[in-house]
C-alpha cells in the first residue's frame, strides 16, 4: 500500500457553489426578479385566504349570556284581589279577558303570581306558577292552587 493509495474515512464536504447557480453569488438562489427575490418580501399567507372565505358562523353576539327562555309576566295578589271576586278562576285566559296581561307574538305568556300584602278573595288559581307565600296567602283565604 502507497500513501497515495489511502483514501480518508469521511470525505470532505462538497464546496458551496458560488455563481449563478449557487447560494451566495448573483441572484444568491432567489431566482430572478419579482416579489419573491426582493428584500422584505411579505408574501400574503395562502391559509389566511381559505379562512377569508369560509362564512362566518352568527351567533348571539353580545347577548350569548341571557337566556332563550320568555320571562314569566308578574301579576301580583292586589291586581287579582281588585280584579278578581269569589269564586272565580284565575288562568292565564282570564288575566287576558280581564286586561291583567296582553298577547306575546300572538300567544299567551307564562305567568307568575307573586304577593306579600292581605288577601282576601276565594279564588281558584289554576296554570300559573305561584310563590310559596302567595300560595299560603291564597289558600288561607279559602282559595286553592292546582
Amino acid at each position: 500500500m502507497q500513501i497515495n493509495d489511502l483514501k480518508r474515512k469521511t470525505p470532505n464536504k462538497k464546496s458551496i457553489q458560488v455563481g449563478r447557480g449557487g447560494t451566495r453569488g448573483k441572484t444568491s438562489g432567489r431566482g430572478t426578479k419579482g416579489q419573491l427575490s426582493r428584500s422584505g418580501r411579505k408574501l400574503r399567507p395562502e391559509l389566511r385566504d381559505i379562512i377569508k372565505k369560509i362564512p362566518k358562523l352568527r351567533g348571539r353576539g353580545k347577548n350569548s349570556n341571557l337566556s332563550i327562555q320568555t320571562k314569566p309576566v308578574i301579576v301580583k295578589l292586589e291586581v287579582i284581589e281588585k280584579a278578581f271576586s269569589n269564586g272565580d278562576k284565575v288562568s292565564p285566559s282570564t288575566l287576558l279577558e280581564k286586561g291583567i296581561v296582553s298577547l306575546y307574538k300572538g300567544r299567551n305568556q307564562s305567568i307568575k303570581i307573586l304577593g306579600k300584602a292581605e288577601f282576601t278573595k276565594k279564588v281558584t288559581i289554576s296554570n300559573c306558577t305561584i310563590s310559596a307565600g302567595a300560595k299560603e296567602l291564597v289558600e288561607k283565604a279559602g282559595g286553592s292552587v292546582k
